[in-house]
């Protein structure tokens, strides 16, 4: 019989350049590739490291990268510059500006300067037309509020990274016009108050990733993610929605392209 080809999915958020993938990014790849999943965003988290994630982006087909500052690194590293990353934005396969956003549940006693970082991404967001990347974790009231106030100095566009705050996050970021991005962590048997979540969300502003090498998804829980079982995270995405992993994938995938409009075929 003839092997069939997989729908094709995009993993909108990982990080090739870590440790973990070191002198095997060319396997990594290929196995996504073979698990249909055509295109990815390597997320550059220090300014620093950012010659490194563009070469890998350079290197390999398929693959995108957007840069920031962590959140949790932003007490550490220079405060970013805006020019900077507009600068950046002009290379042809730099798709987005962060990850940036707000973490209190580890580095709450840098809150100020988180805040600060935050906004110079987004205004770097709203000069270039990239999609801003958020992480935010024990700062559900303080993200909305920041977001929502950029929103109406300037519109942006924007994806609610490895989504996993609450109901009143989500709300407010699908009513700024955000998306959501579903992570293995949708998919652990005690999220379903998460997938509900997901559920209640317009299809048309869902994303899907990786976040690897953190996350996996069953039956992978507690080793190395990786780029290709993002479409594990999707078979559970397209029972959340009701519908067949190809659906899924399609929906995803146009949603991508419209959020990343820089990564579209």
């Amino acid at each position: 019989m003839a092997e069939t080809t997989p729908p094709e999915i995009v993993d909108s958020h990982c990080h090739l350049d870590f440790p973990d993938f070191a002198d095997e990014l060319p396997d990594v790849i290929a196995r996504a590739r073979a698990a249909g999943v055509t295109r990815m965003v390597t997320i550059c988290t220090r300014l620093r490291a950012e010659p490194s994630v563009r070469a890998i982006a350079e290197r390999f087909e398929g693959v995108y990268y957007a840069a920031g500052t962590h959140p949790m690194s932003a007490h550490e590293e220079p405060l970013i510059r805006t020019e900077d990353l507009v600068a950046l934005a002009a290379h042809p396969k730099f798709v987005g500006i962060g990850e940036t956003g707000l973490d209190y549940h580890y580095t709450a006693e840098s809150k100020e300067i988180q805040q600060v970082s935050l906004r110079l991404h987004i205004e770097a967001a709203q000069e270039t037309g990239l999609p801003l990347i958020i992480h935010t974790r024990g700062a559900d009231e303080d993200t909305a509020r920041i977001l929502t106030e950029g929103m109406k100095a300037k519109p942006y566009g924007c994806v609610m990274h490895c989504f996993s705050s609450g109901a009143a996050l989500a709300r407010a970021a699908l009513d700024l016009g955000f998306y959501l991005s579903m992570s293995g962590i949708a998919t652990f048997p005690k999220s379903q108050e998460l997938r509900d979540i997901f559920a209640a969300a317009p299809l048309d502003r869902i994303l899907v990733e990786t976040d690897s090498p953190y996350l996996a998804p069953p039956p992978h829980r507690g080793r190395r993610n990786e780029p290709a079982y993002t479409a594990l995270t999707a078979r559970i995405g397209a029972q959340v929605y009701g519908l067949d992993y190809a659906d899924f994938a399609a929906h995803t995938r146009a949603n991508f392209d419209r959020l990343f409009w820089k990564a579209k075929p």
